[in-house]
């Protein structure tokens, strides 16, 4: 009968392979014939569900109905139980609860606790010092989604985080997607610079299922939540210019200001202001270039950016050319530089004055 066709299909899939994908693959990439379309369901959903070592892997019914070309995401069981990826859920959820004690607020799952939007609004506000203008408490998914909508807006506004970088959405945060909000919550800490310790090197291996022409193909990402971190709870020279030494903070600024002309009038530019003139980036790249001795095609970056994003491409750019030059990778994020923080920008044109002070 039926059944005893999938259990022998079944023990036939064991001995073949053992691993991950294959478990995910096997039926689900059968062509589905139209008279047994049901049958093929049922056999996928077994699949999948076969005990895996050494956790199972557990898919929403749903993920197997899927629109031709449609893509789901979920995520590997067994990174889940990687060191540090548990290391950076319990330093985030930790500082989640520090920020929230006086919510009485107590989180214990990113992914349940998060996804209706209710403690992102109040973890925003406390961060933020702003009460957001959004209804408490809903438990319809399209209230829930408003509100959610509504917040994440705030949020990306705040951060001002480029839209390509941007990876959560309403959707992904709303379907309890782990991933997104681990890249929502750590671009939070960053931009509020919390007193938290993050992992390096934090990544989740992710499966993609894609169904194309009928069949369901599969494969496998490795998706880096956390790179080198920076932690501006360590002072630097900077710190103490900036706190307890501004007359020597003028005469740093002075000596920058006369580093970067000298190299600059070369190609009749000149800046006096360092806290916005280097902000669209295009004076870095130029700096770059020049510091170095060659010509940056203008196709590389954006000479008159025209908007946010823009501005972050041309920083970006120019802190890959400082790598190439055998520089370390900037401490300050592009977006730090673009929002015209003259902390950070002073911080990448001192490293260069070390580097470059005594080119011609």
């Amino acid at each position: 009968n039926f059944k005893s066709v999938i259990r022998s299909a079944r023990l036939d899939k064991r001995k073949k392979d053992e691993t991950f994908l294959g478990k995910l693959g096997g039926t689900l990439a059968r062509r589905k014939k139209a008279k047994e379309v049901s049958e093929l369901q049922e056999e996928g959903m077994n699949a999948i569900n076969l005990p895996l070592s050494p956790s199972p892997f557990e898919l929403d019914p749903e993920d197997t109905m899927l629109d031709e070309n449609e893509v789901r995401t979920m995520v590997d069981p067994n990174s889940r139980n990687d060191p540090k990826l548990q290391e950076l859920l319990k330093v985030l959820i930790d500082w989640v609860n520090d920020v929230l004690v006086g919510e009485r607020i107590i989180v214990k799952d990113l992914a349940e606790d998060l996804y209706d939007g209710q403690v992102l609004q109040k973890l925003f506000e406390n961060l933020e010092g702003e009460k957001l203008n959004v209804t408490e408490v809903t438990q319809c998914e399209i209230g829930q989604k408003q509100k959610l909508q509504t917040v994440l807006e705030k949020i990306n506004d705040t951060l001002k985080v480029s839209s390509r970088n941007i990876k959560w959405n309403v959707d992904s945060v709303h379907a309890k997607n782990i991933v997104a909000i681990l890249h929502l919550l750590v671009a939070l800490s960053q931009h509020f610079r919390a007193p938290i310790r993050l992992p390096d090197h934090v990544s989740i291996q992710v499966v993609v299922v894609q169904k194309r022409e009928g069949i369901l193909q599969s494969r496998q990402i490795q998706e880096e939540i956390t790179e080198i971190m920076f932690y501006f709870t360590e002072r630097d020279a900077f710190d103490t210019l900036f706190d307890h030494a501004p007359d020597k903070l003028n005469v740093v600024k002075k000596t920058l200001i006369t580093f970067v002309n000298k190299h600059l009038n070369k190609l009749n530019l000149e800046v006096s202001e360092l806290e916005t003139q280097f902000a669209d980036g295009v004076y870095l790249v130029l700096l770059m270039g020049l510091l170095e001795g060659y010509f940056v095609p203008l196709y590389n970056f954006f000479l008159i950016p025209e908007n946010f994003d823009h501005k972050v491409h041309n920083v970006s750019f120019s802190f890959e050319l400082m790598q190439d030059g055998n520089m370390e990778k900037p401490k300050p994020r592009p977006e730090d530089i673009v929002n015209c923080d003259l902390k950070s920008t002073l911080r990448v044109l001192y490293n260069l004055f070390t580097k470059y002070r005594n080119v011609e």
